[in-house]
Parts: C-alpha cells; sequence; structure tokens
C-alpha cells in the first residue's frame, strides 16, 4: 500500500530526522570533554600521585605559561611550521593524485614510490634530513612535507579513479573547456577526497612536527616537552597537551567542518 504522503513531504521529514539526530550528537559532543576531565579528576584524587596531578592544576600552570609568554610562542612556532608543511604538502600532493589517478603508466611507474613513501618511519625521515640539511627549520619542514605527500597522493589517487565516466561523456556532448569540467564535474567529485586527506594530515602532520621538534629544534611545543620531559614536569607535560588538544578541537570545528558543510551540502539537497 503506497502512503498518500507526497515524495518531497518524505525527503523532508527525512532530512528533518537526521537534523535532529545531528542536534542530539552534537549535544553528546559537548559533554564528551567535560566527562573526560570529570573521570581524570576522579582517577587523580584516587591515585593521589604527584604524576598525574589534578585538573585544576593543570590549569593554573597553563595559565602561568600564558601569562609568561613561554606558551604563546611555543604554539606560534610550531603552528607556522605545521602550516607551512601542510600547505605545500597538499599541493604537491593533490597534483601527484589528479596525475597518477588519470594516467595509469604514470601510476604504474610510480605507484611503487608512493608505497614506499607511506611505510617510510617518519623518524627515519627525519634523522636523515637533519643529518644531511642540519638543524634547521628548512629541514623540520622538508622532512614534514615528505612525510605527508603519499598519503595525499594516495588520497587523492583513489578519489580521481571514482569519477564517473558518464559525466565525461556529459562534459564531451556540451562540449565543455577544460576549466569546466574541472569546475563543473570534477572539483564536486573530488572535494570529500581533498577534505579527507585534509583532515588525516592535519592530525598526522601535528604530530610528526611535535617528534621532529623534540629531536632538533630551538623551540616550539615538541621541544618544550621534551624539556618537561627531563625535568620529569607532568604538570608543564599536561598543560601543553591540553592546549595542543583545545587547539585541534578548534580547528576541527570551526575550520573543516564549516568547510565540509559548505562544500558538500549539496548532497543534502532534497
Amino acid at each position: 500500500m503506497r502512503s498518500s504522503e507526497p515524495p518531497s513531504a518524505t525527503r523532508r521529514a527525512s532530512h528533518a530526522s537526521w537534523g535532529g539526530g545531528w542536534s542530539r550528537l552534537s549535544t553528546l559532543e559537548w559533554l564528551s570533554l567535560p566527562l573526560l576531565v570529570v573521570i581524570w579528576h576522579i582517577v587523580a584524587v584516587v591515585m593521589s600521585s604527584r604524576f598525574l596531578p589534578l585538573p585544576l592544576d593543570v590549569a593554573r600552570e597553563i595559565a602561568e605559561l600564558v601569562a609568561s609568554g613561554s606558551l604563546v610562542v611555543d604554539f606560534a612556532k610550531t603552528l607556522a611550521r605545521a602550516t607551512i608543511g601542510f600547505v605545500v604538502a597538499m599541493a604537491i600532493g593533490l597534483v601527484l593524485g589528479l596525475v597518477l589517478g588519470r594516467f595509469r603508466p604514470a601510476d604504474r611507474l610510480f605507484g611503487p614510490w608512493v608505497v614506499v613513501g607511506l611505510n617510510l618511519p617518519a623518524i627515519v625521515v627525519a634523522i636523515a634530513c637533519y643529518i644531511w640539511l642540519g638543524l634547521t627549520e628548512f629541514a623540520l619542514i622538508l622532512a614534514v612535507v615528505i612525510n605527508k605527500v603519499p598519503l595525499v597522493t594516495t588520497t587523492i589517487r583513489e578519489g580521481v579513479r571514482s569519477f564517473e565516466p558518464d559525466f565525461d561523456e556529459l562534459a564531451d556532448a556540451f562540449r565543455l573547456s577544460t576549466g569546466q569540467r574541472l569546475r563543473v564535474i570534477h572539483a564536486p567529485q573530488l572535494i570529500p577526497f581533498i577534505l579527507a586527506a585534509a583532515r588525516t594530515g592535519i592530525s598526522l602532520i601535528w604530530k610528526i612536527v611535535l617528534v621532529f621538534e623534540v629531536l632538533g629544534s630551538d623551540g616550539g611545543v615538541g621541544f618544550r616537552v621534551g624539556v618537561f620531559f627531563q625535568f620529569f614536569d607532568i604538570k608543564g607535560v599536561l598543560a601543553y597537551t591540553i592546549v595542543f588538544i583545545l587547539v585541534v578541537i578548534a580547528i576541527e570545528y570551526l575550520v573543516l567542518r564549516p568547510l565540509e558543510h559548505r562544500f558538500l551540502r549539496w548532497r543534502d539537497t532534497p
């Protein structure tokens, strides 16, 4: 028996239900971090150890580090390094992914290189760059780019391979230029893969930059955490870790998710 409700109304109801689910999910997300802090507080009280300070003590440490200016300077250095490495790696990986995805001979020739890059230990790349180029900013950023490019290339290549051939035939029928094909047909299909590469890339680059800063740099979050480790200053380590987490969350919710909503909202159009 068919429903008397028109299809458009059914779609609107479906999207309303989806929106309600998203609202409930957002509420749970808001409760997630406070719940983690409560659990941390309970565990710290039960353990009563100087190696697990209370959240309030760490908050005071953050305030002192901000007041002294060291925390702001260190995060500025790390953010600058991560941003440069991210932009360069995304640009190179996007070009390589497009080439390997569209031209099978190139993919067969250079595909093994990508596999090697994906499985090459980041620590080896960092040490090699530091030995060859010295403990410089260029060596650090180059090591970050080398580690990030294979991941972006692989993601974009898979996105290009997933292009619908029917759309290319449609472009031929309408005699679209190369620029029009890229803007109207290829870009909408590739944007989800670009966003996926960006999200995984940001999380990966942050971690890599911190490790490389511990190995050799004159400042930054990784460098400062390494100093705290030498003095067994767990309060300082947790203070930088908390601020680091807050920065990552801000990037996710204030940058990546709005971009994702803007470029992929056509998926939710009834």
